[in-house]
């Protein structure tokens, strides 16, 4: 486990309950303290890692924030992160969207068949 660097780009996924989808943040580590890796964003992470099991085995914490952790970004992560927002803008397109009669029926028809 090795702490982080300048340059170092990290990610934090939140949630609001367990039903809403992961939203991920993106970061970079802008500059380092004795103690602290603090990313572009403001971000303050403890720069000692440990383990984490939420996304990554490795997490940062945020310092003041309990149970915060962020993690390197990997291939993986971005994934994830590519399909959650599809999934958030497929939502949201529905959720904003208001479907006459006739667009019920078209897609009530592509579904039943």
């Amino acid at each position: 486990m090795e702490k982080l660097q300048v340059g170092d780009k990290v990610y934090n996924v939140s949630r609001d309950g367990f039903e809403d989808f992961a939203r991920y943040s993106f970061s970079e580590v802008e500059r380092l303290t004795k103690t602290l890796a603090v990313l572009k964003n403001g971000t303050r992470l403890f720069n000692e890692p440990r383990e984490s099991f939420i996304m990554e085995s490795v997490g940062y914490p945020v310092k003041g924030e309990w149970g915060t952790h962020w993690h390197k970004v990997s291939i993986q992560a971005i994934r994830q992160a590519q399909m959650e927002a599809e999934k958030i803008k497929i939502h949201d397109w529905f959720e904003k969207r208001e479907f006459s009669l006739e667009e019920k029926k078209k897609v009530f028809e592509l579904f039943r068949s």
